[in-house]
């Protein structure tokens, strides 16, 4: 006990447990407890008070604090590196979480605060107070039937997906759906399409996996297949059809039927993550890839991070036919699924129209947002500034920025001083000209919106890039 006062596992002022409860504990005598509390107390170590117990000493004998470990260490135990596999050496070495996940201009950040939290939590308490017991044990069929069988209903309604429940598998979100695709219908080495530029957690995800990533250009009509491929045709290709991640812009019907075109004849597979789909601000939200035509090569993938809030931790996958039960067992073996408690409130969430009222809610409060940072953009920086692609949709824009300037040091320098953006150069895989930052609006109210915009505009200003109207 002595040894463990020095070394801080008691903290100094805080009281010890009671001798009898001790010697019960340990399973000892209390007249052993009781002569190790004396010997502390002579020694200065504690002191006991009558009617109020023993305590740590606030400052312990002068002795303690001088005396060696009695083992020395040559070095710090932490000096020397971990070993670290290739693999690990590339994830880490291509790594761009960001650690910042709120505030202003964080990018695809919903506002969390605006979540019916209330209602939610009394769903799950109501369920929570007798729960079945295939709600507390792992799970082998691809997630709670309930929640699978309402995301099938809602997902045929509003973004013309043809499934049925059979054919969802609930995940632990995007990063997970692509893992598992990827290692059950990829060999290390095959080559998978993605879209130039695009999200940086696919790509990585792909490369840890072995896959040889080539990256297609997108335009104006989203990404630009390679109708008569070179070399070896993709086992995979990656698209956000309905807002294209980062930039904004939508897959045009001539590039959908292209690319599914281009799967069937290859026999490759479309992987379709429908991102930011159900926040279009103007105009009818644009079909899935999925449901364009029947039996599609598309394995089409969907999170709840964006419409409810990120640490939920729910996403799912919705598969042909033929790959539902290997990708559901595969699942279950690699994962073992869980959190069916919260699937199955989640569930309730969706069937009793409280999700969609949230969605629409949501929808207008963040149509506003998006309003008023343009409105930012055209009046303190120009329309040079202004978004290329300006289709009214999504949880973030681009700020223009000229070509080849370091938009890198431009978003160091703004993050510095508390402002929070993504340099759109990092988004390529191969070096580019165009230069830009992301801007996410959706969890910045109008106030908030125009303090952190002078920040940034400040910034562009010593950059060189902005004037001073």
């Amino acid at each position: 006990m002595q040894a463990a006062i020095v070394e801080g596992i008691f903290p100094r002022g805080s009281r010890l447990p009671a001798t009898r409860d001790l010697a019960r504990e340990l399973a000892v005598s209390r007249n052993t407890v009781l002569n190790v509390y004396e010997n502390l107390v002579a020694q200065g170590y504690v002191s006991a008070r009558t009617g109020s117990g023993t305590w740590i000493a606030e400052n312990l004998p002068e002795g303690c604090l001088n005396s060696a470990p009695a083992l020395p260490l040559s070095e710090p135990l932490m000096s020397k590196p971990a070993a670290i596999s290739k693999r690990g050496a590339t994830l880490l070495g291509h790594a761009n979480a960001s650690p910042y996940q709120w505030g202003a201009f964080v990018p695809g950040a919903p506002d969390v605060r605006e979540f019916p939290h209330k209602l939610f939590s009394q769903i799950q308490s109501r369920l929570n107070r007798e729960p079945d017991i295939e709600r507390l044990i792992y799970s082998s069929n691809g997630g709670c039937p309930q929640l699978r069988q309402a995301l099938a209903e809602y997902l045929s309604v509003a973004r013309s997906v043809r499934a049925d429940a059979d054919q969802i598998i609930i995940t632990e979100g995007i990063h997970q759906a692509v893992d598992l695709v990827t290692r059950v219908l990829c060999d290390a080495g095959d080559p998978v399409w993605i879209e130039e530029p695009g999200y940086w957690g696919t790509r990585n995800l792909l490369r840890i996996n072995g896959l040889k990533i080539q990256a297609k250009a997108v335009d104006e009509q989203g990404i630009i297949p390679e109708l008569a491929p070179r070399s070896k045709a993709p086992k995979m290709i990656f698209v956000t059809p309905s807002h294209q991640y980062p930039l904004g812009v939508h897959l045009s019907l001539e590039r959908r039927r292209q690319l599914l075109d281009l799967a069937r004849k290859h026999k490759s597979w479309l992987v379709e993550d429908d991102y930011d789909s159900e926040f279009r601000f103007a105009g009818q939200p644009f079909p899935s890839l999925q449901g364009f035509e029947p039996d599609a090569p598309v394995i089409y993938m969907g999170t709840f991070s964006k419409t409810l809030y990120p640490a939920l931790r729910l996403g799912y996958l919705v598969v042909p036919k033929a790959l539902a039960q290997p990708l559901r067992v595969a699942a279950a073996e690699l994962y073992r699924g869980g959190h069916l408690l919260v699937q199955r409130a989640l569930a309730e969430f969706i069937q009793k129209g409280h999700y969609m009222t949230h969605i629409r809610r949501m929808r207008k409060l963040y149509s506003q947002r998006r309003r008023f940072m343009m409105t930012l953009i055209e009046r303190y920086l120009g329309a040079a500034f202004m978004p290329v692609v300006n289709h009214e949709a999504g949880l973030h824009l681009v700020l223009n920025l000229p070509p080849g300037c370091d938009d890198v040091a431009i978003a160091a320098l703004a993050l510095r001083r508390g402002v929070k953006v993504r340099p759109l150069s990092q988004y390529y895989m191969h070096p580019q000209e165009r230069r830009g930052l992301l801007l996410g609006y959706a969890c910045v109210d109008e106030r908030q919106c125009q303090g952190a915009f002078g920040v940034l505009k400040a910034c562009l200003m010593e950059a060189g890039i902005a004037g001073r109207g």
